[in-house]
């Protein structure tokens, strides 16, 4: 019986995520890791409802063949450094060392294009600390993923990125070369790609690039 676990399933990536997952057969069951009850009834779903916080309390009930962690947040959202660093790289890593101690064969982490954790900038730094601190964890399968701005349905309106969304439907056909990982892409597709290397029996570490994401899905 495969099970997967989401960790950020309220957001744009791990909502499509979970989709593909409850609507395919591959995994018989998706543990969702979340704050608030999500409101959705599915035969094969099952809600751990928890202060993030507190997730070793529940490290017993964390197995799975896959973990998928979908968290992030946006620093107009989560002003306090100190709350936003717990978002985007506590978390995260507190729950690959829980995947690592269970034996969670695969861990699927989103990052950003840009990620680095020399960067002058507070969430490409962070991203890229997280990226480091995951990778010197020598996980047995690591993925992790640099998406460009991504596009999709969110959950609540933001006049910022519909602006920045119009605009780069006319930019992105300007990026070429070395320059196409850093046009949008669509949250699904993001979604997809994770699921497809779900898929996959592989060992080791893999990054992957926003343009090279788009080919995964």
């Amino acid at each position: 019986m495969k099970k997967a676990i989401i960790a950020g399933a309220t957001g744009l990536v791990g909502g499509e995520l979970l989709q593909i997952i409850l609507q395919n057969s591959d995994y018989q069951e998706v543990l969702v890791i979340t704050r608030r009850d999500l409101g959705i009834q599915n035969p094969k779903l099952v809600q751990l409802i928890v202060n993030f916080d507190e997730l070793d309390q529940h490290q017993h009930t964390l197995t799975a063949d896959a973990l998928f962690c979908c968290l992030g947040t946006t620093q107009k959202k989560t002003p306090d450094r100190k709350q936003y660093k717990k978002i985007d790289y506590e978390y995260p890593l507190n729950l690959a060392q829980i995947a690592k101690r269970n034996g969670i064969k695969q861990y699927h982490f989103i990052s950003s294009v840009g990620a680095d954790m020399h960067s002058s900038n507070f969430y490409l730094k962070t991203k890229g600390e997280t990226e480091d601190a995951l990778v010197h964890l020598h996980l047995q399968c690591l993925h992790i993923y640099q998406p460009s701005f991504l596009v999709g349905n969110r959950s609540e309106s933001r006049l910022g990125e519909k602006i920045a969304g119009a605009v780069l439907k006319i930019v992105d056909p300007l990026l070429i070369g070395g320059l196409k990982k850093y046009r949008s892409i669509k949250a699904a597709a993001v979604a997809k790609a994770m699921y497809n290397q779900s898929m996959k029996q592989e060992t080791g570490l893999y990054i992957h690039p926003s343009d090279h994401i788009k080919k995964l899905a």
